[in-house]
């Protein structure tokens, strides 16, 4: 009897060991995943990702702002209660190892036949303790940890994209409130222009046909300088959206005042695995997925609960004793799974299926990171490039405004040459002010997506 019953024990532990196997983490990366553009040393493990985000910005304003941000924006602090959340389950799944206790105090009165009321009553103490050989618990408290790490996960993702989303939006308002200075300079000028002309056609030098065209032109910067006006409205809401703050002005710098890391790198792909809170966040929805299904896997197997209870009754059978005497009894049962293995089998697949979603949804993510970090890069090289051919532009389209000007004052150049020149002047200086808003973005789309804002 004795070999039988440690016969079947070693075929319990065998299987069981089986059951509960741990998850192994994710070690590789695709092969190029920057790109084939892009050139990685293999051995500098510092990138753009790792530098603190007070570091990158060095904006007090932009600061105070991001500060205010991680304060009060709704989604970062929903974020943090889901974190709360999930610490709350995995603390109820590591309590499912401890034996639960209930206090279940009975009592009675009866008669029959009209004869003397009879009064029982029962103060026991229930207990019950599930023996976790096949990891069912185990499984199931491994998945609430990767839950709970995911839930971190996700609120750091959350605090990332919102650091970036301030930056963003405030260096928009840069870039407006530089389009909108160069707007109302042309605008002067224009209004300076048309003033000449007039004087000129009273004079007899210029036609009435080309003043009107002037004050057309002039017309159309006045309307350029109220939609930008507009944009910078709008821009200010979005930011308080973000700051979770009623709409108003917002002070801050110059555009030409900031200054960010001229050298820096992308650092090792495999460091996305460790920095990217989206990507450690798909894994762990893997690794929880991978002890669902290893818990869905113990359920093939029965269920080893142990039970008892003891009190104090005076209830003995069909005897009624005062006082009370203490009871006591303990009972263990083993559930085995039979008439409804299939949707034990049911419930096995879909939670394979799941893993397998899992997995899929973690690749992508990887090659997601792989081309946001791909695009920001070269986004910020291209814009950088066009920086000198820009300014260069600039200097040649200044200097052929000023030059017609003072022929047209002449009366050796019509003013659809002033009129070309003048709109060329500020197209370059917009577009040069476009540019030099598009690299900064850049480099903040490339922090993001190197993992930078979580420090």
């Amino acid at each position: 009897m004795r070999k039988i019953i440690l016969s079947v024990t070693a075929t319990i532990l065998l299987s069981s060991c089986g059951i509960y196997k741990k998850y192994q983490p994710t070690t590789t990366v695709p092969d190029n995943l920057y790109g084939e553009g892009v050139s990685v040393n293999n051995n500098d493990t510092t990138n753009l990702g790792c530098l603190d985000w007070k570091d990158l910005f060095a904006d007090s304003t932009l600061q105070r702002l991001i500060e205010k941000g991680l304060q009060n924006n709704a989604d970062y602090l929903s974020a943090q209660l889901r974190v709360e959340e999930a610490e709350a389950t995995l603390l109820s799944a590591k309590l499912a190892f401890l034996p639960s206790f209930a206090l279940a105090p009975q009592g009675s009165i009866s008669s029959f036949d009209k004869t003397k009321a009879t009064q029982t009553y029962s103060l026991p103490v229930t207990a019950s303790w599930e023996i976790d050989i096949f990891g069912k618990l185990r499984n199931a408290k491994q998945q609430s940890k990767a839950l709970y790490a995911q839930s971190q996960d996700y609120k750091m993702a959350v605090r990332t994209k919102l650091i970036a989303s301030i930056a963003n939006t405030y260096y928009t308002l840069l870039m407006l409130d530089e389009q909108l200075a160069l707007a109302n300079k042309t605008e002067a000028a224009w209004e300076e222009t048309v003033k000449t002309a007039r004087a000129l056609m009273d004079a007899g030098q210029y036609n009435e046909a080309g003043v009107a065209q002037m004050e057309a032109a002039y017309y159309n910067v006045q309307t350029s300088v109220l939609s930008l006006q507009e944009q910078i409205n709008q821009t200010e809401n979005s930011l308080a959206l973000l700051l979770a703050e009623t709409p108003q002005h917002y002070g801050r710098g110059k555009l030409s005042a900031q200054h960010f890391p001229e050298i820096f790198s992308v650092g090792v792909p495999m460091q996305i695995l460790a920095n990217r809170p989206d990507v450690r966040s798909t894994e762990r929805a893997l690794e929880a997925a991978f002890y669902g299904t290893n818990q869905a896997r113990s359920a093939f197997y029965p269920s080893i609960t142990l039970s008892g209870n003891a009190g104090w009754t005076n209830s003995a059978g069909s005897l009624i004793i005062n006082p009370a005497k203490f009871l006591a009894s303990a009972v263990g049962s083993l559930i085995q799974p039979l008439f409804n293995r299939g949707q034990v089998i049911a419930q096995y697949r879909i939670a394979k299926a799941q893993q397998e979603e899992a997995v899929l949804a973690f690749r992508q993510s990887l090659l997601n990171a792989g081309n946001e970090v791909n695009n920001a890069l070269k986004a910020y090289q291209t814009s950088k490039s066009k920086t000198l051919l820009f300014n260069n532009q600039i200097n040649s389209l200044q200097k052929a405004m000023e030059s017609t000007s003072l022929l047209m004052q002449h009366g050796t150049v019509n003013y659809l040459e002033v009129l070309t020149a003048r709109q060329a002047l500020l197209d370059a200086q917009l577009a040069q002010t476009t540019n030099q808003f598009t690299e900064i973005q850049s480099l903040i789309n490339l922090y993001q997506a190197l993992g930078g804002g979580q420090k």
